[in-house]
Parts: structure tokens; sequence; C-alpha cells
């Protein structure tokens, strides 16, 4: 995973006309576009943006990318709340990262979305299994902003203020819960999206997963625990012996001649003492 998003962010440096510049714009206004187009013509007068791999398999290649372009509410006050919140957060994704990682994220949502619905249909045996909008992708673009900006301030639904991180929280658990709820509904399209789209989020912030759960830390509570271990058994070895630091060539030692200078020389092969009088008058170890 870790190589994975070393190699997302190669890509976007070494790429960085890669992308569709205010991606995010063309994405909202689609939106907006086609939700007045069910207004006059009806919902069911866009199904052919929609994506499944029935209709993919009889040469409409379209839909592999349509289906983002389809609105994700019907309600026109939350749509309108939303595709504004989803402009905003998309904007500041493109200006922190670029326009080349940000395409990419929203790109490899998509791919995913489509591959996890081919998946299933062939499993399955049944190709209407389908994608009808980009709702799980656009919920993660929110994940990954409060990933950045954990402290910003987000006006809920325009009237409360509350930080971006806990809204993140929250939107984990509608992603849990609207996989329990398609789960329950047989809706194993709709609940393998969410897992998905959660997926790609993880690829991109895998870093930041890492050090929120505290792997990293546990690593270094690890090795401190093993140097404090290491610490504790050459004290134990010096008390034993009766001294700290033995010359390699007279062998005398710090306990014997607490006024001399004992040093380890880098050019040798290991760990070697030596005093000051033959820390540059030696043959070094080789091994």
């Amino acid at each position: 995973m870790k190589k994975l998003n070393q190699w997302i962010d190669r890509f976007a440096y070494s790429h960085p006309r890669f992308g569709i510049p205010n991606l995010m714009l063309y994405i909202v206004i689609a939106n907006a576009v086609t939700y007045a187009l069910t207004v006059f013509a009806g919902s069911s007068a866009l199904s052919f943006l929609e994506f499944d791999l029935y209709h993919l398999l009889h040469g409409e290649v379209w839909r592999l990318v349509t289906f983002v372009l389809l609105p994700f509410s019907y309600r026109p006050l939350s749509l309108f709340i939303m595709l504004s919140f989803y402009y905003f957060v998309g904007g500041t994704l493109e200006r922190e990262w670029g326009t080349a990682k940000f395409t990419l994220y929203y790109l490899s949502g998509m791919i995913l979305s489509v591959l996890s619905t081919v998946i299933l249909s062939l499993a399955t045996g049944y190709y209407g299994w389908s994608l009808s909008d980009a709702y799980y992708i656009n919920l993660t673009l929110f994940l990954a902003f409060a990933a950045l900006y954990p402290d910003a301030q987000i006006m809920f639904y325009m009237v409360i203020p509350l930080k971006a991180k806990w809204l993140a929280w929250a939107d984990v658990a509608l992603f849990g819960w609207n996989i329990i709820r398609s789960l329950s509904y047989g809706a194993y399209a709709s609940a393998l999206a969410a897992v998905v789209a959660i997926l790609n989020f993880v690829i991109f912030f895998w870093e930041d997963i890492k050090n929120l759960l505290g792997i990293q830390s546990r690593q270094r509570s690890r090795q401190t625990i093993q140097f404090k271990s290491a610490v504790r058994q050459q004290k134990r070895a010096e008390a034993e012996r009766g001294y700290r630091h033995r010359c390699e060539v007279c062998g005398r030692t710090d306990a014997d001649h607490p006024e001399l200078e004992f040093r380890y020389c880098s050019k040798c092969q290991g760990y070697h003492c030596f005093c000051s009088d033959h820390i540059f008058n030696h043959q070094h170890f080789e091994q």
C-alpha cells in the first residue's frame, strides 16, 4: 500500500499536465443539468447514462463515464447545498494537490466502482447491477478534505459550525450504515460501491491512516523497549567486567586509568575501542 501511495505522488509530480483543470466544476454543472432534465422528462429518461455490464457489452461504452454526471439527489434544496459544498471541497483539494493528483483521485474512484460492479455481475451471473450516480465517490472527497484540514470550520447545512474532523467521523458512520442497509435490502452493488470508495480513500491516505491508528507509534514503542533492554544488558555486562571501555591495543580500561579518553574508530569494521594514545595509532580491524 505504501509503494502504491508513493507511486501516485511520483506520477502526479512527473505529469503535472495530466487531468482536467476545474474537474469538479464540470461535474457539478453536469449534475445540475441532468437534474433539470429529470424535472421535465423524469429520472428514467436518463437511464442511458447509468453504468451496467449488460449495456456495456452491447457497445454503450459511454456509460463507463457518464454515471458520475447523474444527480445523487432529486430534492432541489439538498442537491443545491451538496453540489455547492462538493464544488468547494473539490476546488480546495485541486489547489492543495494539483490538478494531476485530484483528477487521479476522482478517476481511480470511478475505475474501482466500475470494476467492482463488473466483478459482482460476473460473480452472480446477473448483468443488471448498476451505478446510477457518484454519491460515494463524492462522499470520499470530503474525507480527503477532512484528512488535510481536520480543524477547518464547516457550516453544517449552512447553519451549524462544526470542525471537519467531526463531520468526517459522521461521514464514516454514514458509509457503514449505508453498507449495512444495502446488504439487508440485497443491493449488493450499492454496498460494494461504498466499500471501494473507502478503499480509494485508504490508498491515497494510507500514511495518514497509519498515524491515526498509531501503527507507527507502536513500532516506535517497540523500538524504544528494545533499546532500553539493550542498555540494561550493557550495564549488567559492564558491572560484571568492572569497566566500560577497554583499549584494543594496550588493554588499559577506563576503570584502571580514569584519566584516559576512550573512543571508537570509525574506520574499523565493527565496534572497537581505543585509548587516546592509540586511537590514531593502530592497525584497523577488517572483516
